[in-house]
């Protein structure tokens, strides 16, 4: 069985950056892709970013591309979330999950086999 840790989240103002982890224990993560995703109060959850196992590869969703930098460090097993130029409608928790190994990387939330607990990001205006 596979447990994600995220860590990281807090408060900041808009234009802040915050970097955001995801610890993952009980299993290696080094042949599994994964992917950040939020959700807001009163919204669905929604993708935001994804890595292949290898980490050559990376998705994003529309509003990160620029902003926002998925990376890895399969030594640590650890995914990690950088934001920069935050904006208030970042507002959410936001979830790391992993997919099954050897499984490509994909922003469809029901490929995902193991979630964390989630990490607040609030942005203040």
């Amino acid at each position: 069985q596979v447990q994600l840790v995220e860590s990281g989240g807090g408060l900041v103002q808009a234009g802040d950056s915050l970097r955001v982890s995801c610890a993952a224990s009980g299993r290696t993560l080094s042949r599994c892709a994964m992917g950040w995703f939020r959700q807001a109060p009163g919204k669905e959850r929604e993708f935001v970013a994804t890595i292949s196992w290898s980490g050559g590869r990376t998705l994003y969703a529309d509003f990160a591309k620029g902003r926002f930098t998925i990376s890895r460090d399969n030594a640590k097993n650890t995914v990690y979330l950088q934001m920069n130029s935050l904006k208030p409608e970042d507002t959410a928790v936001y979830y790391c999950a992993a997919r099954q190994a050897y499984s490509s990387a994909t922003y469809y939330t029901s490929g995902y086999s193991y979630w964390g607990q989630g990490t607040q990001v609030t942005v203040s205006s």
